[in-house]
Parts: C-alpha cells; structure tokens; sequence
C-alpha cells in the first residue's frame, strides 16, 4: 500500500495545520485539509476545483472558514502542537487507499480530495456536495475506466495501464489526467518539483541568445564528457553571465550544435531555496534531497545545475544532521550524476575552497567580464526582443551609451550584466512615461475589486444568493475589463513605438547610481570647447 506523500501533499498538510491555527481550531478537520488544498496554488485538486467552480473558489474558502470557526476553542494549539482529528486521520487512511487505487507511488493532492468526498460524513464533503462537487463527478472526469469498487486493486493488469490513454479531454486541458501511459510519465517528479528544465525552456524558445562565451561554452562540455570528475563549476564575478553560459549549453543541446554524447541530456536548475522552504521538523529537508539524489541516480541524462553553489554549505543543517554539501559528496564522488555549479570567487575562497573534498568534485571554469565590444554586441543582439516588451525604439547612440556609462559609473558590477539592465530600465522608463493606464480600466479595476467585497461579505453571512448575483456581476464587468484590455493593447501595438535615445540612457544611469551624468557630460564637452 502507498504510505508516501509527495512534496505538494506534504505542503497541504502542513498548509491545514496552519489553517486550523488561523482559525482558532482545536485541530485538523477535513475543512483545514481542504483548506490547505485550496491554499496550495500549483496542484491537480485545485485544478479541478477551479474547473468545476470557476467563480467559486472564493466562495468555497469562504464557506470552509465559516463552518471552521464555529469550532473555536479558547486556546489554539500552535501548528507544530497541533493534531488531526478522527474524521482527518480517517482521510488519511483513505487517501492512501484512492492512492493504491491508482496505483500511483505516492500520495497527491487529488487523493485526498477524493478521500474527502469518500467519507462523505464530515462538513467539507457536505460543502462540496452542496456545489455539485461529488466523488463520482471527480472520479469519472479523471478515470472513467477505473473500477469503483474501494477493495478491488488488482482488477486491471500491467498491460492494460500500460495501454491506458490518458482521460482528460472533458477537462479542455485545464487538469492533466493522474493516470498517465508509463512513458509519458515523469521519471523525476521531485526535480520537476524543486528544479526547472532549462533544455525545455530552450526548446520553447524562452531563453534570451547568448552571444559570445564559445570558449567557456566548449570548456564546459568537455568537462560533462570527461569519464571521472566530469562537474564543472563556473566562476566569476556577479553579472559576468555565468548562468547564461548554461542556458547556451541547453540551448545548443536542443539545436545538436555540441557533441553528440550530450544530445538527448536534460539541464535542470535546482532551487536549493524550494528545497529548504517548509522543512519545520528534522528529516524533512534531508528525505528532500535524498529523493532528488536518487532521481538523479536512476536518471543519468539529466544534469543537474545548482546556482550559488556555495549556498550547498549548511543548508539544511540542524543538531545531529548533515548539510546538503555532505550528502552529495558521496554520490558526485562516486560519478552517479553530474552537476554543473556556478558561484562568485569570493565566496569559492570561503566556502568550497575550504571543503576540500568537495572541491575535488568540481573543475573550474574561469568566466571573465566581456569587453565593450563584446557586450555591445551582446546588446545589438537582445535589442529586438526588448523592443517589443516595452513597445519602444532603441538608438543605435543609445545601446553604445549603456556600455560607455555603465563601464565608468557603475563599477561594483561586470558587463555585460550592468549593460542589459540599463538598457531594460531605459525602456521601462519610456514605456511608463508615455502610456499610461486609461482611466476606463481603472474604474473596472476597482468595480470588480468593490465586487468582490461584496460578495465575500454576503458569503460570510450566509447569503449564497446574494454572493452569487454579485459573482455573476462581477464576471460581467470582467468580461468588460478584458475587452477594454483588448483595446489598449491593440492601440498601444498600433501606435508609433517611443524613441529610447542616449539622453534616457543617462537619466537611468544618474538615478541607479545618485552621479550626474548629464552635467558632467555637458561640463566635459565645454572643457574640450574651450
């Protein structure tokens, strides 16, 4: 039988705790684990829920902390104190049946909505039940092949969930179906958790192009091919573009413009700071990384690439517990996954260069600042793509200024870094300059927002019909906002884009760094004059 949960329905629980201490409740109720779900904004269950309620969500939160508060208790357990109650723990026993049921390895999100509307003698059943939400309607929309009955595991062969296809056309591609072919499903569903897949924002084209950095580029995939201590770490000082030289090794991995040993691997970013976040009891953070460590194991074409490296030193580190450095040595040493690091050489010095056992896991890669010809053209390059989120026209005057004053008054940064981020700001300071929000879409704004009030105020006091006439109201007048958006934007395309020019570079430069660059420009040029 499943007895895991997975990250996002370890959250929820923890999530219900905190909901039930909100609340002034005595413990967990299947209304807190509802709750919790509802909080968790990137899960299955919630998804559904938004499916089926797409204007109620917020009225269904509103009915759960009503009923909830009407078990207050004087003294609220804290949420580390605090205890599931019968009709909770019986949702926990039955969700991991839904899991079994499945047959999934781990316990989601979707199984405890589902175990929840199971018991169906508890006050959150009876919410959902009272919005049309049921146990059958969930169950069919997802698994319509899936035998009902609660005993009954084995019904299905191997073969046969092989071959499923996954249900969820009737969900317009809102819900992701739970029961997946096997080999669509992920093989790293805790990476996919805390990490992002740069090789597939690569894919969709949503990587800036990295110009220059062959070189450190090539450095790079010549350490991935080597047969032991294959782990580059890249150094440099910060805005020298050290993660974007990894998004130009993902990027060419998806154009097979590298060697062919690395054509069919995977770069993921790990969040080292997701990983941490939520981990309140001892074990929890190293269950985390173990996890992630096995996937990378039993997955050897991924690649995993930790920004802030030296961030791995005591994270994690509690009285009797090792830190995230001490429990990858033994896996990097032994070459049972790769990993790419980056981190500035000031905290290299203090930090890995210290632990000499984990600096014999890494070969460095020297990332130097690039010149002014180099990060102009990085800028020619990027240049269209800025133009069109901020709908303005960059100087050809203007790119050269971002260089030249970024190099002499701004100092604690490297190009090309420095460069790019003058140049955003420029455009973002014409943008909002010259287009301003039209006042029709600010008195929407606030119509819906009044809207809103209303209703949450009518659901807590009872009055459903009330709330959902203002609900239909309120989507009206969204309705209204979007067309209104619609207009503007179109506009906006239309209209003539605003000129960025060397003197808008100079404003920007002057007001990140408090120097007047316009004053000593013109002082300069009189000097020269004369």
């Amino acid at each position: 039988m499943t007895t895991n949960f997975s990250p996002e329905t370890f959250n929820i629980l923890n999530f219900s705790k905190e909901e039930a201490s909100r609340l002034h409740c005595g413990s967990v109720s299947p209304l807190h684990l509802l709750l919790g779900i509802i909080r968790h904004s990137d899960n299955k269950a919630r998804q559904l829920l938004a499916y089926y309620l797409p204007d109620g969500i917020t009225e269904l939160k509103s009915q759960l902390e009503l009923t909830a508060r009407q078990h207050q208790v004087l003294i609220s357990p804290t949420p580390a104190d605090m205890n599931f109650d019968t009709q909770a723990n019986r949702i926990m026993r039955l969700c991991k049946l839904e899991a079994s049921l499945m047959k999934s390895e781990s316990i989601e999100p979707l199984h405890v909505l589902l175990a929840i509307l199971k018991a169906n003698d508890n006050e959150a059943s009876d919410i959902l039940q009272r919005l049309n939400i049921t146990y059958d309607k969930i169950q069919t929309s997802l698994t319509p092949t899936l035998s009902k009955n609660e005993g009954d595991f084995t019904n299905e062969s191997d073969d046969d969930e092989e071959d499923m296809e996954p249900v969820s056309a009737g969900l317009e591609g809102n819900v992701i179906s739970v029961r997946m072919q096997k080999k669509q499903e992920s093989k790293t569903p805790a990476l996919d958790n805390f990490g992002t897949d740069l090789t597939q924002m690569a894919a969709n084209d949503l990587l800036d192009p990295v110009i220059g950095r062959e070189k450190e580029i090539e450095r790079v995939a010549q350490i991935l091919n080597r047969r032991k201590k294959n782990n580059p770490i890249l150094i440099g000082e910060p805005g020298v573009g050290k993660s974007a030289i990894v998004e130009g090794l993902a990027q060419r991995i998806i154009d097979h413009r590298i060697s062919r040993t690395l054509w069919n691997k995977r770069i993921v970013v790990l969040d080292l700071a997701s990983v941490v976040a939520g981990t309140k009891y001892r074990g929890q953070f190293e269950e985390r990384l173990r996890c992630i460590i096995k996937e990378l194991q039993q997955n050897p074409d991924v690649i995993v690439f930790i920004d802030e490296i030296h961030t791995l030193i005591g994270a994690g580190n509690a009285a009797g517990s090792m830190d995230a450095a001490n429990m990858l040595k033994p896996a990097l040493s032994r070459g049972e996954f790769q990993c790419i690091g980056a981190t500035t050489l000031d905290e290299f010095r203090k930090t890995i260069e210290k632990d000499g056992a984990l600096e014999r896991r890494f070969q460095k890669v020297q990332v130097a600042p690039t010149t002014a010809e180099e990060t102009l053209q990085i800028l020619q390059n990027l240049r269209d793509r800025y133009e069109r989120h901020h709908n303005v026209r960059y100087t050809d005057e203007a790119l050269k200024a971002c260089v030249k004053m970024t190099g002499r008054y701004i100092t604690d940064r490297s190009f090309p870094d420095k460069a790019i981020d003058v140049l955003d700001e420029a455009g973002s300071r014409m943008r909002i300059q010259n287009y301003p929000v039209p006042e029709e879409i600010i008195k929407l704004e606030k119509q819906i927002e009044e809207l809103d009030q209303k209703k949450d105020l009518a659901a807590e006091n009872q009055d459903f019909e009330l709330a959902a006439d203002f609900r239909d109201k309120c989507k009206s007048v969204q309705q209204e906002l979007k067309q209104a958006q619609l207009v503007w934007e179109k506009t906006l395309s239309e209209s003539e884009r605003s000129l960025v020019d060397e003197l808008i570079v100079a404003d920007v430069v002057s007001t990140m760094t408090g120097i007047p660059v316009q004053r000593i420009g013109q002082e300069e040029n009189k000097r020269l004059r004369s």
